[in-house]
């Protein structure tokens, strides 16, 4: 039985829903809506309301295209309006709880934070912890670089970073965990951010961000290791085809009148296409590569952890591929160049004996694509931060494959939602692996009973908590010689280019 509850922001009343020993709050606004003069521009500060406000219904997500990768669903509502968040708590009480604070999937383009995947129910009951889960603009509703574009629709400083409002949207929905988690039953000072996918990209991204230094303190970053962004000049470039496709060369108030179907359709005939808008190097609100931020120092007090899954790249494999063909699969799909064929095919089949040619190619896109740079990512925390970071490997395999995303129920403890039917292995899996969680939330250190000792990530040792069937275990620099083949390959690219 439900009963509802009432919490009160710096905004407002709004009311919740108390079902079964959690409290949800859904489509609770952190923002003005960014909607007429407020497209493009920074998040604005929300106005007050009278009386009370209802939070029971998922709010909609950012407008973005319909496509979707296998298996993703669509979205239930879109709106500009699309400045919301949802929280789960406990209690509305003084119980100084980790807010624990999800960043969706998706790219920069697609994807919500009130996808049922997200659902913060078991991960708020079992940890004692405030979830909170976050909408914000995407595409070029968020990504948008109109420095010099945009006639006199946005002031100077407005236009240099319009390019970043989605980030800054980010931002400011911390603001707001930071002055109403209290609200909630929640500690501001004791905040985790996290996210898979894109949404790994962004907490990477928000750790080089000076605006959102000291609004979090602790940090996970799953299958999205974003080294750098977008630079200016391609950014900008991107901005002058959807510009010139929307007929707003010559008049750019046609930007702020154009409908949000119209500039979806603007930007996929962009080179950047539908997928293509996201963070830029701007100078101000990312003035380094998150890389390059890490390696300075930056984040120096926030403990993180990174990692990535076993076949990320699982929905884009062949049905089956034959030994003879898997050369040309990797020179066509992972773009391995001819110079480094013979040893990437030596050196993937001495680390994985017995594995099939479509073995072979997923572990080399996974690598590739994602797990060199999860460790380039926490090497750069461990060579220029004091505060430590933790590396994890996920190889729980669902239908043949540990493929991107699958992890997250584990995560949450929401086995049963999104393709992961409940078992008594898997509920090990998610136990060892949302207890981890937990207690990194709450102590920065994801170690706990239910899990054999998980030491930072340090070089030379590189130790990697692998999370798969039977016992999750640390093991010191798996797949070393796969690891070392791709940093041969970097420096190779490197001196080419000089």
């Amino acid at each position: 039985m439900s009963s509802s509850a009432d919490a009160v922001t710096t905004a407002g009343r709004v009311q919740g829903e108390a079902l079964d020993g959690v409290v949800v709050f859904r489509g609770v606004p952190y923002a003005a809506p960014p909607i007429g003069p407020n497209r493009f521009r920074p998040p604005q500060p929300l106005e007050a309301w009278d009386g009370v406000r209802e939070a029971l219904t998922l709010p909609p997500s950012c407008p973005q295209p319909s496509q979707r990768p296998p298996g993703w669903p669509q979205e239930h509502a879109q709106d500009e309006d699309c400045l919301h968040l949802n929280v789960w708590t406990p209690g509305v009480d003084d119980g100084r709880r980790p807010v624990m604070v999800w960043f969706h999937g998706g790219g920069y383009a697609i994807g919500s934070g009130s996808w049922p995947l997200y659902d913060g129910t078991n991960l708020a009951r079992r940890g004692d912890v405030v979830v909170v889960t976050v909408n914000h603009r995407l595409g070029p509703l968020g990504y948008l670089h109109l420095d010099g574009l945009a006639g006199d629709r946005l002031t100077g400083d407005e236009a240099s970073v319009s390019g970043n409002a989605g980030m800054l949207d980010l931002v400011a929905a911390l603001e707001w965990v930071r002055d109403n988690a209290v609200a909630f039953g929640g500690d501001p000072g004791n905040v985790t951010i996290m996210g898979e996918s894109g949404g790994g990209a962004k907490v990477a991204t928000l750790l080089a961000m000076p605006t959102a230094a000291g609004l979090f303190h602790r940090a996970t970053i799953q299958s999205g290791p974003a080294l750098r962004v977008t630079k200016p000049e391609r950014a900008r470039a991107a901005a002058v085809e959807l510009v010139d496709a929307l007929g707003a060369a010559d008049d750019p108030s046609r930007l702020w009148s154009a409908s949000v179907e119209e500039i979806l359709a603007a930007s996929a005939s962009t080179s950047a296409g539908r997928m293509g808008f996201s963070p830029v190097l701007d100078g101000t609100v990312i003035p380094a590569h998150p890389g390059d931020a890490l390696v300075r120092g930056t984040a120096n007090d926030v403990p993180v952890i990174v990692g990535c899954n076993r076949d990320e790249s699982a929905g884009t494999l062949p049905a089956e591929l034959a030994e003879e063909d898997l050369p040309d699969r990797l020179r066509s799909q992972a773009g391995v160049a001819e110079d480094h064929l013979d040893d990437v095919l030596t050196t993937y089949r001495a680390a994985h004996p017995g594995a099939t040619p479509l073995d072979v190619l997923s572990f080399v896109l996974t690598d590739q694509r994602m797990r060199a740079g999860s460790i380039q990512l926490a090497e750069a925390k461990a060579k220029g931060t004091s505060t430590p970071v933790w590396q994890y490997f996920f190889t729980y395999a669902l239908a043949g494959r540990a493929g991107h995303g699958y992890e997250i129920a584990f995560m949450f403890d929401n086995l049963g939602v999104g393709g992961t039917p409940p078992s008594a292995e898997r509920q090990r899996l998610a136990d060892a692996m949302c207890d981890a969680w937990i207690a990194f939330a709450r102590t920065g250190d994801p170690n706990h009973d239910g899990l054999a000792e998980w030491p930072p990530f340090v070089p030379p040792e590189r130790t990697t908590m692998i999370f798969g069937r039977g016992a999750s275990a640390a093991v010191d620099d798996p797949d070393a010689a796969t690891r070392e083949l791709w940093e041969r390959v970097a420096v190779a690219r490197r001196a080419s280019r000089r």
